[in-house]
């Protein structure tokens, strides 16, 4: 973990140095003694005792992603999706290709200020173990497929039964239910979901995709909330596709309604009573699609304050995609050469460690930016960021504030007046920087004595 934390970013053997350590590291990715799950124990651990020491409810974002590997045996690997190659046979049907590699479920625990306190729950897997729900679909005496309901189809023959694996693991990882809300897009749009987090006596902000039918009613819950008026107006601060900001104008409705389960499994599961809000951006913008965000909670909102911190704590989901990004850009997830998935998962599972501490460190610097620099820097490196980057200011207090953006400068951070605080990219820059330079120094030091 130290050599890969020194190589953000770099091959196993560059991160290594040698071929005894790089030979001991592939050893170790390879002991059938070694898993992910043990791997990320100790992370675990650490996260359930930073979420002890914070006090107020607070946010375990899920989310699903996949790891992309070019290789020419894919058995060994596993498959996660075919795709079009861009053109066409000679019948004019469209050439498909198979993708090799991995897809991995994670739940990442934050603030309600966006501060990520680390993950509780990881699920790696590949579609050669798993089959999705394409998979289950049956072909009929002409060779085609049967039409099925996939409504009907349990959630234990589905993939999406890593929404209430990782629900129920960071439950029992952090061990407070009451203080817990569970936030996902729509994909987390599951009705066994939604009586799993009732189960578990835990809360959820989900955003939902289907409309669902409402309890002795006969309408459906589109059309309910149709029917509302809207209740309050919010403005949030966006941008478009070319970055430049702007003020979306939301309409707020909520309500709160019964809502029945899919037909099929109305024996297994019961009614469930939630709360339904709509946002609905006024006008249509230019460069950007308008937002339009359905989302179901089993949280009271009793009136527009409460709407827009169940809206504002959705928009946070968007940490764990960030945390996805600094795991492929950052820590270079992707580019890995092992050869087998057992393997790949093992360095994945590490690579999420270090990619929680990119992003703790980048959310640091803007929530907490009082406190000690000794938290995260040794002296040594402190004494070579005074060094190598000039304070500006004249600033000389021991925060960590200032010396995160001494180590953005270094990656690249200009720290003019009007720019927004460093990112995740000129940090781990930064970071890959200061490290050569930190091993430069001791070699001096060595070398002179």
């Amino acid at each position: 973990m130290e050599q890969l934390s020194r190589g953000l970013g770099r091959t196993i053997p560059l991160a290594c140095g040698d071929w005894a350590a790089t030979k001991a590291a592939y050893r170790f990715l390879d002991n059938q003694r070694v898993s992910e799950a043990e791997i990320l124990a100790g992370h675990f651990q650490a996260t359930r005792e930073r979420f002890a020491a914070v006090e107020g409810p607070l946010l375990v974002l899920h989310d699903t992603t996949e790891f992309s590997f070019t290789r020419e045996d894919t058995h060994a690997i596993g498959l996660t999706k075919k795709v079009a190659k861009g053109h066409k046979d000679e019948r004019g049907r469209q050439r498909m290709h198979t993708v090799c590699g991995i897809l991995m479920h994670s739940s990442l625990v934050v603030t309600t200020d966006g501060l990520p306190l680390g993950l509780t729950a990881i699920k790696l897997w590949t579609r050669k173990k798993f089959k999705g729900t394409n998979a289950l679909q049956g072909k009929g005496l002409d060779g085609g497929k049967h039409s099925i309901n996939m409504t009907r189809i349990p959630i234990e023959q589905k993939e999406s039964l890593r929404w209430l694996e990782n629900v129920r693991q960071s439950t029992a990882t952090l061990g407070d239910a009451s203080r817990l809300v569970h936030v996902g897009d729509r994909e987390s749009d599951i009705y066994e979901l939604f009586c799993e987090c009732e189960a578990l006596g835990t809360k959820f902000v989900f955003r939902t995709c289907n409309d669902r039918r409402v309890a002795d009613d006969g309408r459906t819950v589109y059309e309910v909330m149709e029917e509302q008026r809207v209740k309050g107006v919010h403005c949030i601060e966006v941008r478009d596709n070319k970055g430049k900001p702007s003020t979306a104008v939301l309409e707020i409705k909520y309500e709160k309604i019964r809502i029945c389960p899919p037909i099929g499994k109305e024996k297994r599961y019961a009614n469930l009573e939630l709360t339904v809000i709509h946002a609905t951006e006024r006008g249509t913008p230019k460069d950007r699609e308008r937002i339009e965000w359905k989302l179901v909670t089993n949280l009271p909102v009793t009136c527009k304050a409460d709407a827009i911190e169940k809206l504002e704590w959705y928009a946070l989901r968007w940490k764990i995609e960030t945390f996805h990004k600094v795991l492929k850009s950052g820590c270079k997830a992707e580019d890995a050469k092992l050869r087998t998935a057992e393997r790949l998962a093992n360095l994945i599972a590490m690579m999420c460690i270090l990619a929680w501490r990119v992003l703790w460190l980048t959310m640091a610097n803007r929530t907490s930016p009082e406190l000690p620099a000794k938290l995260v820097f040794t002296q040594v490196e402190m004494k070579l960021l005074e060094h190598l980057v000039p304070a500006k200011d004249g600033a000389t207090k021991k925060t960590v504030g200032r010396f995160l953006t001494l180590l953005a400068r270094l990656g690249g951070y200009l720290n003019r007046k009007r720019d927004a605080p460093p990112g995740n990219m000129v940090l781990w820059r930064g970071m890959a920087r200061l490290t050569d330079i930190h091993l430069g120094y001791s070699l001096a030091k060595d070398v002179g004595n």
